[in-house]
């Protein structure tokens, strides 16, 4: 220990010793170092209290389109009192179709509806005078949200459909509802990155039933062609399931317009790299333009604070 301070004093004075121009200097008298300066020369990231959810979007129309029929929505709390500390988010990506208005109102029915729900179930539970478990289990919650976006769209957007990946995050616990072929992935540290959800596309199915194999349906025409979206038909059974927040590590909600256009490998490299969530996103969103930006991008990246 004592030569690791040493070193970190040598740091900060350049390996020099003070001049001696006949005045008497007490080196004895240098003032320790704080834990922050420590921690800030030894290249550990500065200890963030309370632990909290840290956040970056990225959004953009993509080179080959004219109007933008992804949405999303992102928001971060956290309640620290006494002892107890509750990190919270709820972080969501839908893409429409339908053409025209009928798609981006009908991804944006998808988020306000999603989001309101969601909100109005937890915020008196969770942030109240009189905190208490919500009445449903947060599985419940999200399957209701879902249901609720769908006769939204229905009423609102006829004709139109969305995608919808929604994730409530409290404390360390993800819970998923998913609908379409947007994805969350989940990034971890060591190298891998994994997809959360599974895509609702005919083209996917194929895969799955191995009829076509992975680089076959990379490049399959009706690769965007989906069996369940909201809005299309009748209620969507959406995809519900609760994971552990990577820690170290990364979530990440986006469209096909990222996913598609850019390889995993390529994915992961981008957000490791970045020094913060959102340049990430900025990153990711000139990484698929730069590869011709076929399709609109929406990007949401979520970690928590070390």
């Amino acid at each position: 220990m004592g030569d690791f301070f040493g070193r970190l004093k040598n740091k900060i004075l350049g390996n020099k010793k003070p001049e001696r121009r006949g005045v008497q200097i007490n080196e004895a008298n240098t003032a320790p170092l704080t834990e922050e300066q420590i921690r800030e020369i030894s290249g550990i990231p500065p200890r963030i209290e309370p632990h909290q959810l840290i956040v970056g979007s990225g959004h953009h129309v993509g080179r080959q389109r004219e109007n933008n029929e992804d949405s999303l929505f992102a928001l971060s709390s956290t309640l620290s009192v006494n002892s107890k500390k509750l990190p919270f988010g709820i972080y969501i990506v839908a893409d429409g179709m339908g053409g025209h208005k009928n798609g981006e109102l009908a991804s944006e029915m998808a988020i306000r509806a999603m989001s309101s729900y969601l909100l109005s179930k937890l915020t008196d539970p969770l942030f109240g005078t009189n905190p208490h478990p919500p009445e449903d289990s947060l599985q419940e919650l999200m399957r209701q949200g879902v249901n609720n976006a769908h006769d939204l769209i229905t009423k609102n957007a006829p004709g139109g459909g969305s995608t919808l990946t929604a994730v409530l995050i409290m404390d360390s616990q993800m819970t998923i509802a998913h609908v379409g072929d947007s994805r969350a992935y989940a990034v971890y540290l060591d190298g891998r990155i994994q997809s959360l959800t599974r895509d609702h596309s005919l083209v996917k199915r194929l895969e799955e039933l191995g009829q076509i194999n992975a680089e076959e349906a990379a490049i399959h025409p009706q690769k965007s062609m989906l069996y369940r979206a909201l809005g299309v038909g009748e209620p969507s059974e959406p995809d519900i399931f609760t994971a552990t927040l990577p820690d170290p590590g990364y979530l990440l909600v986006c469209s096909d317009g990222l996913w598609g256009v850019i390889p995993e490998t390529e994915i992961f490299s981008i957000i490791t790299s970045a020094p913060s969530p959102q340049r990430a996103c900025q990153n990711l969103i000139d990484a698929a333009n730069a590869a011709g930006g076929p399709d609109n991008i929406a990007a949401v990246l979520v970690r928590m604070s070390e």
